[in-house]
């Protein structure tokens, strides 16, 4: 019901504040000019999910009956098909075309009945307000979504009265989601993609599940294959508002055979609830609350509650990353070593190609920083795709000019400038202002030691 401001990759390895003479002339060019026109994605191509049947029972189940907080919901609700959607407030350009494409992949993937609405009363109204007036809501929040409200001054008004609390909710007729226009076009649709799911279906976040934008990691940032198939279970027929855990454990077997009959031919695995305080220490570790040193303890504890759990799973690696993210600038080779426990977790993982591919990003610019072009283009060129389909500009872009640095560290400078000319127009999307997309592409040319040493 909340995405958070999580430390997902926004920086890289180390710079320096300037660029030498050498190198001004060709970036000085790009960053002093107009950047490029911002690209952005059309074709989804989300990846079926690969779990059993079994498994995605369990996950149904613990998603549209549990909250957060780990308290227990008596009954699944959804909207009464079909759902209407209005926008109010002040969107920006792309929320409607990104909003747009969600709505058609909702139609057709989910098979929801749900259309956009220009005026009057909607059961979903996304109100486009200011990152400030969010924080002033939710201090801890980037968007958010709400029951039975339709505009944040309501919200306001009512936040303490019972309409507005979703364990006592028993039928959807009438939510909020609030999401700000003041950021880059990537956060505001991310925040549509997950708070869209959350207004019309599970509430519950898991850190459990690899391949889901219910999960507070937000690794994932769009709908995927998995996402889909929870949206259209929740609205088949076989599903009512009102009905308990128990009678909807009673039909899933059969409805997930109809819908995913892959999953009845893949053997269950077993799984580890995610302790409540685990999750509380990778929330201080990546939170606003708590100071360097408290983040720190944080990460680390949540990494020896991972070892003494026996996770192996992504659980397991989340906590590494986190520290190489938090220690690569004052320890870069001892982050690298939990770059690399990462990865070795998640290697025995399905589904965590993604996962896989933030660490590449971080593991490929200390490569460059080394002087290693080869290692990194290695290391990123399958990253590529990867983030592509996860339609993630961000780090598409940022991966894109890791591979600018590491073209010219092996000897192809005219490969590097396409490549890195194509790496700003999802920059733009990714990372939205034109200072922040040059101070982007600064920092990652300072990762080049021919940069720094001045040729």
């Amino acid at each position: 019901m909340i995405r958070r401001a999580a430390l997902i990759l926004a920086t890289v390895l180390a710079g320096c504040s300037t660029l030498p003479p050498q190198d001004t002339a060709t970036r000085a060019q790009i960053a002093d000019s107009t950047l490029p026109p911002m690209k952005s994605f059309t074709a989804a191509r989300p990846t079926p999910p690969v779990r059993s049947n079994a498994n995605i029972a369990a996950d149904f189940l613990t998603l549209h009956f549990e909250l957060e907080s780990g308290r227990q919901l008596p009954v699944l609700t959804r909207f009464e098909t079909p759902i209407t959607v209005r926008v109010t407030g002040s969107p920006p350009p792309a929320l409607q075309s990104d909003l747009s494409r969600l709505l058609s992949r909702l139609r057709r993937e989910a098979g929801i009945d749900i259309q956009q609405v220009s005026s009057g009363p909607a059961n979903v109204t996304i109100e486009a307000v200011s990152r400030d007036q969010i924080r002033r809501a939710l201090p801890q929040a980037a968007c958010f979504v709400v029951p039975n409200v339709s505009s944040l001054a309501e919200y306001r008004r009512d936040r303490r009265r019972d309409k507005t609390n979703w364990s006592l909710l028993r039928s959807r007729e009438r939510l909020g989601i609030f999401i700000p226009y003041d950021v880059s076009p990537q956060e505001i649709r991310d925040c549509l993609h997950e708070e869209l799911a959350q207004a019309i279906g599970p509430l519950n976040d898991l850190y459990r599940l690899p391949d889901s934008v219910f999960n507070d990691d937000n690794v994932h940032t769009v709908l995927t294959g998995f996402d889909m198939l929870v949206l259209r279970a929740t609205y088949s027929p076989e599903i009512r508002n009102g009905m308990t855990r128990a009678q909807v454990a009673t039909v899933l077997p059969g409805l997930l055979s109809r819908l995913n009959p892959r999953g009845d031919t893949i053997r269950p695995v077993p799984y580890a609830a995610t302790s409540r305080e685990w999750i509380d220490a990778v929330q201080t570790a990546l939170g606003p609350g708590a100071d360097p040193a408290q983040r720190r303890r944080a990460a680390n504890r949540a990494a020896t509650i991972s070892q003494g759990a026996g996770w192996t799973d992504q659980r397991r690696a989340f906590p590494h990353y986190i520290i190489g993210r938090m220690i690569q600038l004052d320890a870069p080779e001892e982050a690298q070593r939990q770059y690399g426990t990462a990865l070795h977790f998640l290697a025995q993982t399905p589904g965590t190609e993604l996962h896989r591919a933030y660490v590449t990003a971080q593991t490929a610019a200390f490569a460059i920083s080394r002087g290693d072009g080869a290692s990194a283009l290695r290391q990123i060129n399958p990253a590529l795709d990867v983030m592509m389909r996860a339609e993630n500009a961000a780090v598409l872009a940022t991966l894109l000019m890791l591979k600018a640095e590491a073209l010219d560290l092996t000897g192809k400078p005219e490969q590097a400038a396409v490549v890195r000319l194509d790496s700003l127009g999802w920059a733009r999307y990714g990372f939205g202002s034109d200072w922040a997309v040059r101070s982007m592409m600064q920092d990652i040319a300072m990762l080049n030691p021919r940069n720094r040493l001045g040729g």
